[in-house]
């Protein structure tokens, strides 16, 4: 983990979020691989088929996944993609039929979650249970 954490404590303290934040992006865009083949997809592409309310939802886990990276201390140039990534996912798989599509293939919460960690230095395998 890269020094940006000087404090013993305050790393563990940021590990243990980040674990709670790649489960969350894990249960959100690749909890379940479709047979055969190598596609994944979660709980975002579920709820996307529920109009509306499904993207809403999404959009609002994704939210929470974006202040956590806020408390984390992430600047505002890594936040604004984040907040864009969440943008494209709700208005794009919002559209009927197609968008249930696009969610199968743009994991937004994956993708936010991968700028969290690059701006700390984390490889995902540090987010492992030891």
């Amino acid at each position: 983990m890269d020094k940006r954490f000087a404090d013993p404590i305050e790393k563990v303290e940021a590990l243990r979020r980040l674990r709670r934040l790649a489960a969350i992006a894990r249960l959100m865009d690749t909890a379940v691989r479709i047979p055969g083949t190598g596609i994944r997809f979660g709980a975002d592409s579920v709820f996307g088929l529920i109009p509306v309310i499904g993207d809403a939802g999404g959009a609002l886990v994704g939210l929470y996944i974006v202040n956590e990276a806020h408390r984390l201390g992430l600047p505002s140039a890594k936040l604004v993609p984040m907040l864009g990534n969440i943008a494209v996912d709700s208005v794009l798989g919002s559209v009927p039929l197609a968008g249930d599509v696009f969610d199968l293939f743009f994991k937004s919460h994956r993708r936010n979650l991968q700028i969290i960690l690059d701006y700390f230095g984390v490889h995902p395998d540090e987010l492992h249970e030891r």
